[in-house]
């Protein structure tokens, strides 16, 4: 009797809890793979503890000696605590919005507020809300249906289009009511292609060690920042040789500019193989800078588009190449990044990082020349 009074009591403090670390040891225990994948993702690493940008800029930010972090609102939105912010965003943040306010300066998210419920999404679910309970047959059998630890509500909407990224991630006005960064919600409406299904592929492996699944959506979060790779897939490069020398065209599948961050710079590296010797072209670059009277400036200063030479969404960039090229030549076309804007590390006291600094590679392709 002792210890079942023991588990019990256990058990009470576990689901009790489910509501506050719902990013760590409680789902961990169902969701072991998602948990893995979502601690090494840049949506737990978003605090100024664990984000080495994000404190740079904070460092930089004149609201950081009024302590005024507005930023926690979509970078540590269930922080009460400073050890809490170190956890950045957690499972609990993106599984309980409700809905999304939009507003002009930043979108708003809606929480839901109830304890243990929380929104997903499921194929074929899409109108069932699966509450936890036991019943017992006739013949004393007893039946569980979902989780002793949360409800499952898989009716809504927008976490099957994507709108439910669109709180943090659709815009960001400063206080001179100019548009930081935004991405257009074009990419949130569509229920076959979306911020999710581009951002969160479904990949081999089981959501949950309760009930079996061959793939999950990943929770890394494929971004600039990391597992870039998987977002290759969404843009292709093409050659053409013609009578003046050849072509490269990079396009961009995405809904929203092929990196929306205004510190980051993309990169076309273009070579050329001939006879064992290499011959480097002239580098293309892709940036989109914000400033003010011409020149840039911190996002907080900002009042203008100073440079925007960005691969736009859905464009099909064409960059023209006046080399000859000979038959037998090979073509190694490198598409790729910097986080930060290399102008901009000293700036941020960023410079000497590797991490931050190196070049990264999105998508490399090779062509030849007959």
């Amino acid at each position: 009797m002792k210890i079942l009074l023991y588990l019990m009591a256990i058990m009470s403090l576990m689901l009790a809890n489910v509501h506050k670390d719902a990013d760590t040891a409680s789902c961990k225990k169902c969701h072991p793979t998602i948990t893995k994948e979502f601690e090494e993702s840049m949506h737990k690493h978003s605090s100024i503890y664990n984000d080495k940008i994000h404190k740079a800029v904070w460092d930089l930010h004149p609201a950081k000696a009024k302590g005024d972090y507005k930023c926690s609102k979509c970078h540590t939105p269930n922080a009460k605590t400073k050890e809490e912010q170190t956890q950045g965003i957690t499972c609990l943040t993106c599984h309980t919005i409700k809905s999304i306010t939009k507003d002009s300066k930043s979108n708003i998210n809606n929480y839901n507020g109830e304890k243990k419920s929380f929104y997903s999404a499921e194929a074929g679910r899409e109108k069932e809300k699966v509450v936890y309970k036991t019943t017992t047959s006739w013949w004393g059998n007893k039946t569980t249906v979902g989780s002793a630890y949360h409800d499952i509500d898989y009716t809504n909407k927008d976490f099957y289009t994507g709108n439910v990224c669109m709180g943090c991630h659709s815009h960001k006005q400063n206080s001179n009511q100019f548009d930081v960064c935004r991405i257009e919600e074009d990419g949130a409406k569509n229920e076959k292609e979306n911020c999710i299904t581009c951002h969160m592929p479904k990949i081999e492996g089981s959501a949950t060690t309760v009930r079996i699944s061959q793939k999950h959506s990943f929770h890394g979060f494929s971004g600039a920042r990391k597992n870039s790779k998987m977002l290759a897939k969404y843009v292709d490069i093409d050659f053409v040789k013609n009578s003046k020398g050849f072509k490269i065209t990079v396009e961009n599948k995405a809904p929203h500019n092929l990196l929306t961050h205004p510190l980051r710079v993309v990169k076309l590296k273009t070579n050329i193989f001939r006879d064992s010797k290499k011959i480097e072209l002239k580098t293309h670059t892709f940036v989109k800078i914000i400033g003010t009277d011409s020149k840039p400036t911190m996002p907080w200063l900002a009042t203008e588009v100073v440079k925007d030479t960005m691969i736009k969404a859905k464009e099909k960039r064409v960059i023209d190449f006046e080399e000859n090229l000979k038959s037998g030549d090979k073509i190694e076309v490198i598409l790729g990044f910097y986080v930060v804007n290399p102008k901009a590390l000293k700036k941020l006291n960023l410079e000497g990082d590797k991490e931050i600094s190196e070049f990264k590679i999105l998508k490399s392709q090779n062509f030849s020349v007959e």
